[in-house]
């Protein structure tokens, strides 16, 4: 028999919080209702559609079901109201609300349960949580592509610089360069809207893993809550995570598009570049320089990303070695996706925010512009176009009148003719003509290119397409 010295002596073995010894672990790792309480709202629809068809089905009586119903919409009040107390010892927020229904309707509470198990109630429940938070990320992105398109209208001839490599490459509009941002936000709409797509097949009636014995009508319970039409396989149904992994996917994918504007704006918003100016809203200040203004909500959009990211390789992990078909490793799911679609949603609205807010510096982008010999690829190819040269020979042409133009500290348009004739008679005084920032940006009229009009037809499209 044990004494209290030797029950002092193993609650100091297990330690810390965990004294009270093995009950007090399994119930710490067992317990999930400190984060599946997010799922309330879910699981009572989930409920209430599966009594109305085990009524319909004449599985429980209508008298059972008008109770049920009662209950939990009862239950959904007290939540939202915050009079409802959840229980760590009911593990879950499945127990959590059938264990109130019981106090509430007695033991009709119990028939709710028929046909169904907690596999395919949590699948369901998750389902519907993915799919509602992929309907407010493709507002949110939609909102998002929409402050660009005011942008790039706005800014559809504000010359600034290209870049490769971070080098001044060739001139473009500011309009053109925001429009590549609609297309990379536009992609992830589309991911979004084909995850859900995906995902619109309703799990309720698979059960534990093999189907139920019931006769249920589970197209009736899909068109009910909202899904295009049952899953087909159980065993599959109960195991499948892959619309978790595909919205983690898409917001890790998204959240990288956002992370290379957020290093474009930080980058574009020093004094160095100062291409734009932050509002105050989306800016912080230094504690002792009182000069300096950070582009704080950028540079935490960019870190977001790694967090985004790490969520969605911790599930990956998860999954990989799971057996079919449930196991209680899946319950490590769902903080993954709520800790990523939290950031997500507060990205994308701060860089909506920091887009409609933040102030052009259109002559600084100018001046920058025509920096760096930007329109030598137009002095190339106009030697192709009106001398005749082959490329590659206008090529070597345009970088010896570059390196004349080093030489001297000089704009290529600062040339003098006989400058140029010197290296290639051919020129004429017509070649000036290509040599400015303008100029360039409007021969680039091929499809998807940087002229003007060629920006604004883009923007018309978009603005149908959303």
């Amino acid at each position: 028999m044990s004494t209290d010295k030797d029950k002092q002596a193993s609650n100091q073995m297990w330690g810390g919080r965990f004294a009270s010894g093995p009950d007090a672990i399994m119930e710490e790792i067992n317990a999930s209702i400190d984060f599946d309480r997010k799922l309330y709202a879910q699981d009572i629809a989930g409920s209430l559609a599966h009594a109305a068809m085990l009524a319909k089905t004449g599985i429980i009586s209508s008298d059972d079901c008008d109770k049920i119903t009662h209950g939990l919409n009862t239950i959904l009040s007290e939540i939202e109201e915050g009079r409802f107390t959840f229980s760590r010892q009911l593990e879950d927020i499945h127990m959590n609300i059938e264990s109130r229904l019981a106090e509430l309707i007695g033991p009709t509470a119990g028939r709710l349960h028929t046909a169904r198990s907690r596999n395919d109630q949590v699948a369901l429940d998750f389902r519907l949580w993915v799919k509602q938070e992929l309907i407010r990320t493709d507002a949110a992105l939609t909102a998002l592509i929409a402050a660009f398109l005011d942008k790039a209208e706005i800014h559809a001839e504000t010359v600034m610089p290209g870049f490769t490599h971070l080098q001044t490459a060739q001139p473009v509009t500011f309009g053109h360069h925001c429009m590549a941002y609609v297309e990379m936000f536009g992609r992830d709409r589309s991911r979004v809207r084909d995850c859900i797509e995906r995902l619109n097949e309703c799990p309720l009636g698979a059960a534990a893993l093999a189907g139920t014995g019931y006769a249920i009508d589970r197209d009736q319970t899909a068109k009910a809550l909202g899904f295009r039409e049952p899953t087909r396989n159980s065993i599959d149904t109960v195991s499948d995570r892959d619309f978790a992994l595909e919205f983690l996917s898409l917001a890790s994918i998204c959240a990288t598009h956002m992370s290379r504007l957020a290093e474009e704006i930080v980058i574009w918003s020093t004094p160095q570049f100062g291409f734009v100016r932050l509002s105050d809203a989306f800016s912080t200040g230094s504690s002792i320089m009182p000069q300096k203004k950070n582009p704080d909500a950028a540079e935490l959009v960019r870190a977001k990303t790694g967090r985004i990211n790490g969520s969605l390789i911790g599930l990956l992990t998860v999954m990989k070695g799971l057996p079919l078909a449930y196991s209680k490793d899946m319950q490590e799911d769902k903080e993954q996706v709520f800790d990523a679609a939290s950031s997500l949603e507060l990205s994308i609205a701060a860089m909506t925010g920091m887009v409609r807010d933040m102030e052009i510096r259109e002559d600084n982008m100018r001046k920058a512009a025509g920096a760096g010999y930007s329109t030598a690829t137009d002095l190339a190819d106009w030697l192709v176009r009106e001398v005749g040269l082959p490329f590659r020979e206008a090529h070597h042409v345009t970088g010896r009148a570059v390196a004349l133009a080093e030489s001297r500290s000089a704009d290529l348009g600062d040339l003098s003719l006989a400058d140029l004739q010197a290296i290639n008679p051919a020129i004429t005084d017509a070649v000036f003509s290509v040599l400015t920032v303008d100029a360039s940006v409007r021969s680039r009229k091929s499809f998807g290119g940087t002229a003007p009009d060629g920006v604004r037809t883009q923007i018309a499209y978009w603005r149908q397409k959303l």
